[in-house]
C-alpha cells in the first residue's frame, strides 16, 4: 500500500460561512470549483461539501447541534493540529499568499524560511474562519 490520503473532511461551525471562504480558497490550492458537490449524509445527521480534485476530496461538515457552540483548538485530543498542502516551489507560496489574504483566512505567519522544521523548509501558516489551521510548505530536500 502507498500512504496516499484519498479524502479528508473537517467539521465546520457554520457551512453556510464556510462554504463562502472554502469556495475562495480551494481554487487557489488547485481545486476546480466545477467539480463541487453537496449531499446530506442522514444516517450521521450532516450536511457535506466536497471539493473534488483527481489525487484529494476535501470536505466540510456540519456539526451536530449539541457541538455548534464549541471552540475549535487544535490541541484537544482527536483534534486536526494542522493540514499542509506541499508547493512546487517558494516562488508558488509566494504567488498563491495575497490570494489567500483575499480569500479571507487569517494569516498565522507569512511566506519565510521556518529553520526549526529544516534548513530549507519555506512555508505559509494560515487559519480559516473557525481558527483551522493550514500550511503551504516546500522544502528542497536532498
Amino acid at each position: 500500500m502507498k500512504p496516499i490520503i484519498d479524502h479528508i473532511q473537517i467539521t465546520v461551525k457554520n457551512l453556510n460561512l464556510a462554504e463562502s471562504f472554502y469556495d475562495k480558497l480551494m481554487p487557489v490550492l488547485g481545486f476546480d470549483l466545477n467539480r463541487k458537490s453537496k449531499g446530506t449524509v442522514a444516517e450521521h445527521d450532516f450536511n457535506v461539501i466536497e471539493y473534488s480534485h483527481p489525487l484529494l476530496i476535501f470536505a466540510i461538515n456540519s456539526p451536530r447541534e449539541v457541538f455548534k457552540s464549541e471552540t475549535v483548538h487544535r490541541r484537544k485530543p482527536g483534534s486536526l493540529h494542522h493540514l499542509a498542502f506541499k508547493a512546487s516551489s517558494r516562488e508558488e507560496i509566494d504567488q498563491i499568499f495575497p490570494k489567500i489574504k483575499e480569500a479571507g483566512a487569517i494569516i498565522v505567519n507569512p511566506p519565510q524560511f521556518y529553520p526549526q522544521h529544516g534548513e530549507n523548509y519555506y512555508a505559509l501558516f494560515f487559519k480559516d474562519l473557525d481558527g483551522i489551521k493550514f500550511e503551504i510548505v516546500f522544502e528542497e530536500r536532498n
